[in-house]
């Protein structure tokens, strides 16, 4: 650190400390002594004048000169000598000493701080495959056969009103066996979503197995996003990147990307990637009809599936708007998507193609998790469209419902399973219900593995993801413990694409040439994202992160 300059002085004028900056003058320590025997003065003594060495008198030989004679030495005290070296000091070697000395200080009062200023860093990495699994989760059982037990779950809890509406400190069992729906209070907006702020995401990666890895994972994607958008605020499913879809669809990547950003906190009024988001959603509002529809452009089988994720995006986005002028901006779209839903169900209960035609268990979990973040958001959703649901996964169900087909007495598969599993869980089944538990367990099974090397699914990836974290425990650690390493580690690292998930290599995914490399790496996203996109639906977490 540097000194502040000496101050510059004239001379004669005192410095700091009462030293001179005058030339130095001749030590005069004893006034008395100024003369030599004989009574003459020293600068009457000869030519040249001033005091002579303590002890002798001049011997110039000049006119008047004495004799010499020899000069009675006085003995000082001690402390009169450090006086007199004081005295006559040279300024310069004052000054210089002083300086020292204020130097010494400061680096004094300086030392600790720069012993204490010392950065510790903690090198975190991803385990292998498998090898974290051995940990047991503050939030939850890890025998999964345990999960009768009524400590999370009891049954003889009141039911509640709305599940997302309650504050944070509701109940344990925060879904009370019901799904009514109802318009709530401001200030419970959007408590589902409450993982994504920054303090409680940090909390929720660290107590669900997030590592630094995954989260880094995420935020080289969303870079690549960003990358992709186009000038109008839209992004494309075909390109500009490689490995595009077949077929076009601008609204469904634009919904994709934009619950990407959303899942990690972005809105379009604050986080990174704001601007991406504001731009995105000023293109997708232009795009919605007076009766709330998204869909433009695609297959038409698309139609449903865009609505899905665009009622799911927009709804997010209400909750998570804090400023009231701009909530108001995207209640009014949002009511708009949520009609338009409602009003084409189909007669058997679900969504499929076309408005009140046929019904999948594909389309209909993407419609039921716009509804879903509807009620997230306040929106109101009526009860007898969920209970239309409900009456088609029961019809669709197999193995007493712990199976689904993509349609009405078709194959059960995995993808469909899971989707229909986490439809159930946001339609009120307990966590301990046998016909959750026997799928919970079936996914887990070696053949429907997480693997990037045969039968890659990034679909039923999604969807399981989703199940597992809400199931918590066993099943949550099991899945996670080779999501959170096999997602991050497959990740392009580097290259025009650096931070996308190639569809095509190591293997090909079973969505590759459907929806292309930015659908494989929004839904990818999505899963590195679970860890705080959604608060469990089983567990008040507020009772552990306090």
């Amino acid at each position: 650190m540097a000194l502040p300059n000496s101050p510059k002085q004239a001379a004669g004028q005192p410095l700091v400390g009462g030293f001179s900056t005058s030339p130095p003058q001749p030590a005069r320590p004893f006034a008395d002594q100024d003369r030599v025997p004989g009574g003459a003065s020293s600068s009457e003594s000869g030519s040249g004048g001033g005091n002579l060495p303590f002890g002798f008198a001049r011997q110039d030989g000049g006119a008047g000169a004495a004799e010499a004679v020899p000069v009675e030495t006085v003995e000082l005290p001690e402390e009169d000598i450090q006086t007199l070296a004081l005295k006559n000091a040279p300024p310069w070697l004052i000054s210089a000493v002083f300086h020292m000395l204020v130097m010494i200080i400061l680096a004094l009062a300086l030392f600790p701080a720069l012993v204490n200023n010392q950065i510790d860093l903690e090198a975190v990495y991803a385990e292998q495959l498998g090898d974290q699994l051995e940990f047991d989760s503050p939030l939850a059982g890890t025998d999964l056969e345990a999960v009768e037990e009524p400590i999370i779950t009891p049954d003889d809890l009141q039911l509640v009103d709305d599940p997302f509406a309650a504050a944070p400190e509701l109940d344990v069992d925060v879904l009370g066996g019901t799904t009514a729906s109802h318009p709530v209070d401001a200030a419970a907006i959007g408590v589902a979503l409450n993982g994504r702020e920054p303090g409680m995401k940090k909390a929720l990666l660290a107590a669900y197995g997030g590592t630094a890895l995954t989260s880094k994972s995420v935020a080289d994607g969303l870079k690549w996003l960003a990358r992709q958008q186009q000038k109008d605020g839209s992004w494309s499913l075909v390109g500009p990147y490689a490995d595009g879809a077949v077929d076009e669809n601008r609204e469904a990547a634009t919904a994709m990307a934009l619950l990407a950003f959303q899942g990690d906190g972005n809105t379009a009024e604050r986080g990174e990637h704001q601007k991406n988001v504001e731009r995105g959603w000023y293109y997708l509002m232009r795009q919605q009809d007076a009766d709330g529809c998204f869909f433009r452009e695609g297959n038409f089988s698309h139609r449903f599936y865009t609505q899905g994720m665009a009622t799911i995006a927009v709804c997010e986005l209400y909750a998570m708007t804090k400023s009231e002028p701009l909530r108001a901006t995207y209640r009014e779209p949002a009511e708009r998507a949520v009609a338009y839903c409602l009003k084409s169900q189909s007669p058997v209960g679900g969504w499929k193609y076309t408005p009140n035609g046929q019904s999948d268990v594909s389309v209909t979990g993407w419609i039921l998790m716009g509804l879903q973040s509807a009620r997230m958001a306040g929106l109101e959703v009526p009860q007898a469209n969920l209970d239309k649901v409900s009456a088609f996964l029961d019809a669709a169900g197999q193995n007493g419902g712990s199976r689904y087909p993509y349609e009405i007495r078709g194959e059960p598969t995995r993808a469909m399973t899971a989707e229909g599993l986490l439809c159930r869980q946001f339609l009120g089944w307990k966590r301990n219900n046998p016909a959750l538990v026997d799928g919970v367990h079936w996914l887990l099974e070696p053949e429907n593995r997480l693997s990037f090397e045969d039968d890659r699914d990034v679909y039923y990836w999604y969807y399981a993801s989703q199940v597992m974290h809400h199931m918590e425990g066993e099943p949550w650690e099991k899945w996670n413990g080779v999501m959170r390493q096999a997602v991050p580690e497959n990740q392009v690292k580097e290259g025009r694409e650096a931070g996308s998930w190639d569809p095509m290599k190591p293997s090909e995914d079973e969505w590759a040439r459907h929806g292309g490399r930015l659908y494989v790496t929004c839904l990818s996203l999505y899963l590195l994202e679970v860890y705080y996109r959604h608060l469990p639906l089983y567990t008040n977490v507020y009772m552990y992160l306090q």
